[in-house]
């Protein structure tokens, strides 16, 4: 075996489905109203909204945690979260390049929320509960200005940080019983807090939103009612609604021109409220909690992000949510593309399986298990139907047209049922357990049978694929072994040991090679013979670069 370097082409991504709807205010639009900006994992996303193109743009080790936007539409700024003892990280890039201009690095652990000064000067950022300072960026020079506590020892930590609409050394923050207007002294180099007072009202403010001419400050709390502070005495000067406060609190805060302001709750309700006095104008309800509300120029179109990983569009005449973006909003678990097409493929993640339309990256359908995960999937040959495996131990067969429930196998595995394939004769499932244990099922009309279990792997069967003879099937487990396995007979044929925990297994499409991976990222090639015997195995290391490494010699 060697191992050379090869130039090779590189795969060019066409299109990333996926949106991070638990990042507060993650979802932007650009100043030249053309873009939208959000964050996707330790990606951050500009999607055109004429046409969809998108331009990714890398550089975070971790979760992006918060994103914000100059008001000239020169600079994004992005912070992300990280492990205890390490500095998290803040990009500023350069938005007509696509590229980083600047990288900050101050803060422990987590970046809570950043904003820039009105006129793109500075740049105010905000650790997060394990680090709670706040620091003054020049976004010329690429240093830090300054820096200070964000709240009073007394008081709770602080969630959010606004910058003034008019002026580059005011700005607000906000949080746990915390509520302050700083000042920069950009010659001394310092930032000088005043409290806001509100009296016997005690309250946690998760979002902010200043009035076009500063002179009041609105707060959304964990309380569902809106703090409205008068910015230059501090003082508290209205609160409400007073009757029917918001579920879950308010999460997110935009104000209109109109100075009405659009509010977003944890329940995933969508108000027009009034700005004196809170009443609700109009009212929509969404899936799950809203995150993020943002306007596109004037304000007669504006978007909103929710928690469920979705974004609507709404025009301000008829307030009628129009779903433009669907995605999982957590991990994706499993892959599974039918057989003879190419067209669609289905995901599985928490709570649900999705069917996908490959060209137009659009969700065709939605199959939903309540409080259960679904941790693998796969289509059956004949394409009528989607086998799943759920960690409720159970195994879920979906009609994939209508996404009608078709058979529960119940008790599959005692510790959750984790990997699944199914036969070409679609006449039986192979399924792996948590436990360890490989069952073969047999389909019949009038239901289910268990054929055999059989019990080698000593840890989580991660993955099955089969033969196309259906006479053969390979697993790999997290205990570090891929054993290769006659499904007629029901013995084990082979195993393979590695010092890692494989994730996946697959058969090269000639079938006489299977190809692994685990956690630690490298691809391992087994040589097999008909008989399902093995000839050799060649190892190939993680690339530095993506195909950049090419292995050759059996």
């Amino acid at each position: 075996m060697d191992v050379e370097k090869v130039d090779a082409p590189q795969l060019e991504l066409e299109a990333v489905i996926g949106f991070n709807g638990h990042v507060v205010s993650g979802l932007r639009v650009h100043p030249d109203r053309d873009h939208l900006i959000y964050p996707l994992g330790c990606t951050v996303v500009v999607k055109r909204l004429k046409d969809g193109k998108q331009d990714l743009l890398h550089g975070h080790t971790n979760n992006v945690s918060c994103i914000s936007v100059s008001k000239n539409g020169l600079y994004i700024a992005s912070g992300q979260v990280i492990f205890m003892g390490f500095k998290a990280v803040i990009i500023i890039w350069d938005f007509a390049g696509r590229s980083i201009y600047a990288e900050l690095s101050l803060h422990q652990a987590k970046v809570e929320s950043l904003a820039f000064s009105p006129n793109s000067k500075y740049l105010v950022s905000l650790g997060g509960q394990d680090d709670g300072s706040i620091v003054v960026w020049n976004v010329e020079t690429k240093q830090a200005i300054c820096g200070s506590p964000a709240s009073a020892y007394s008081t709770g930590h602080c969630l959010t940080v606004q910058y003034s609409n008019t002026n580059d050394n005011v700005f607000v923050s906000a949080g746990n019983r915390t509520l302050r207007v700083w000042e920069l002294d950009l010659r001394n180099r310092k930032i000088r807090p005043t409290e806001c007072q509100t009296g016997k009202l005690k309250r946690i403010v998760k979002c902010i939103e200043m009035s076009e001419d500063d002179q009041f400050i609105f707060c959304g709390t964990t309380s569902g009612d809106i703090m409205k502070i008068n910015m230059k005495t501090g003082l508290l000067s209205n609160c409400g609604p007073l009757k029917t406060k918001l579920n879950l609190g308010v999460s997110v805060l935009r104000m209109l021109q109109s100075g009405d302001l659009l509010v977003g709750s944890g329940s995933g309700t969508f108000t027009l409220c009034s700005r004196n006095n809170f009443k609700t104008l109009k009212e929509v309800q969404l899936e799950k909690g809203v995150t993020s509300i943002t306007l596109r120029g004037e304000g007669q179109q504006f978007f909103v992000g929710t928690e469920a990983g979705q974004m609507y569009r709404f025009s301000y005449q008829d307030f009628t949510p129009e779903l433009i973006s669907t995605s999982h909003p957590s991990a994706v678990k499993d892959v599974a593309i039918p057989f003879g097409t190419s067209e669609l493929f289905a995901t599985c993640s928490e709570e649900d399986i999705r069917v996908w339309h490959i060209d137009k990256a659009k969700e065709l359908l939605r199959i939903t298990v309540p409080n259960m995960t679904c941790n693998s999937l796969d289509f059956m040959v004949d394409g009528h139907s989607i086998i799943s495996a759920w960690n409720d131990g159970k195994i879920r067969v979906f009609g994939p047209e209508s996404g009608r429930l078709m058979l529960i196998i119940h008790n599959a595995h005692r510790m959750g049922v984790t990997a699944i394939a199914g036969t070409r004769d679609c006449k039986r499932i192979v399924s792996g357990g948590g436990e360890g244990q490989v069952r073969v099922w047999e389909l019949h009309s009038s239901g289910h049978q268990l054929l055999e279990t059989m019990k080698e792997h000593k840890a989580t069967v991660t993955c099955i694929k089969i033969k196309s003879d259906d006479k053969m099937c390979v697993t790999a487990s997290s205990d570090g072994a891929c054993i290769i396995w006659d499904i007629v007979r029901f013995l084990s044929l082979q195993m393979v040991i590695a010092n890692t925990m494989f994730r996946t297994v697959c058969y090269h499409p000639e079938e006489y090679q299977i190809i692994t991976s685990g956690t630690d990222r490298k691809l391992l090639r087994l040589l097999m013979s008909s008989s399902g015997g093995l000839l050799g195995r060649v190892r190939r290391r993680r690339p530095q670069r993506a195909g950049s490494l090419q292995v050759r010699g059996h």
